[in-house]
This record gives C-alpha cells, structure tokens and sequence, in this order.
C-alpha cells in the first residue's frame, strides 16, 4: 500500500525532508538511481536480515525507479550512511504529516520520519543504529528550524530497531497497524 496520502496545502508547503550536513565520524549522500549506490542498495535490501523487516527485497529495476522517484519528489530522500569512506547503512528520511502514520500521532507539517537499514550483515548489534540515528537528528534538526519532531516507526517485531530508537533518546508513544506491519511508533522532540 502506498505511504505517501493526500495533505492540506500547508502540509505539503513544508517541502521535502532537509538534505542533512555530515556529522562526523558519518557522511550521508542522496543514493544514485544507478551504479554503485543502486547496486549497494539493491545488495542490501535482499539481505535476509534486511528484508525480513523491510519489504522492499524489489528487482535492481524497481530500485532504481524507487531512488529516482524519491530524488525528483518531495515527500522522501534516500541516503547511503558511511562512516570513513565505507558504506554501512540506507536511510530514508520523510515528511512524516504526508505518511500514513500522521494518522497516529499528531503531527505537524516539517515533522520528519525516518527508516534505516543497516546494510552491512557485520555491522549489526554493534550500536551502529542508535549512532545514527543521533547524528541524523542532530543534523535533522540544524538543516530544518521548523522540524519539531523526528519519527520512527519500525516493525514492532523488530527488536534491534525498537532498542536503537530507545537508545537514541526516542520515546515509545504507541503501536499502529501500518500493513504489511504492526508499527511501533517512536518519536524524538528538538531540545
């Protein structure tokens, strides 16, 4: 089903999500629809520790209209997360009042989601993801003065997911049915 749902107009003047600055020791840069970063995305979501919870174990092809819609778009922005010139993860950051999960929580037009994978299988269980999700936040915030709020939502199923939001300094506010998924849904307010 889709995410992405009709919205007033002063929802969808909030733009697309920021394009964060680099928080050090992490780079994050827009994933390209093709070559190397179409590949590594591709490679990472047919992973099985990926797509069990992710759902988006798609063709090369798909991918690569998906990296294209969400670059020319303004709802979502895709990113390949490295940490000293080595790609580690995918994040995908959205405006969280144009998702479907805006029905859940009250949301307000620069609010922004925010899905990760950790691409690289040696990588996970290390406190990888509670690290970026802190850098993005903080650089989320900076980017957008008007974000008050970052979300996540990931399968309630997904311990590694729920620890690393908690871990992180997000708080648990409910549990939604998002098919194909139960959502537990988290969010981090600006200090």
């Amino acid at each position: 089903p889709a995410r992405e749902f009709a919205v007033d107009a002063d929802v969808l003047a909030a733009g697309p999500p920021p394009v964060p600055e680099a928080v050090p020791p992490y780079a994050a840069r827009l994933a390209r629809p093709h070559g190397a970063d179409l590949e590594t995305v591709h490679t990472w979501m047919n992973l099985p520790h990926v797509a069990a919870f992710y759902d988006q174990a798609w063709s090369r092809r798909r991918w690569a209209e998906e990296l294209a819609a969400q670059r020319a778009g303004t709802f979502s922005r895709p990113f390949i997360v490295s940490r000293d010139g080595a790609d580690l993860a995918y994040v995908e950051l959205y405006r969280a009042a144009r998702d479907v999960i805006a029905r859940h929580y009250e949301s307000e037009p620069h609010d922004v989601g925010f899905h990760i994978a950790i691409g690289e299988p040696g990588e996970t269980g290390r406190g990888l993801g509670k690290q970026i999700l802190d850098a993005f936040a903080a650089a989320v915030f900076a980017a957008d003065p008007r974000c008050r709020r970052i979300l996540m939502e990931p399968d309630a199923d997904n311990s590694a997911a729920c620890r690393a939001a908690r871990k992180a300094g997000l708080t648990s506010l409910s549990e939604a049915e998002r098919p194909p998924k139960r959502a537990a849904l988290f969010d981090r307010a600006r200090e």
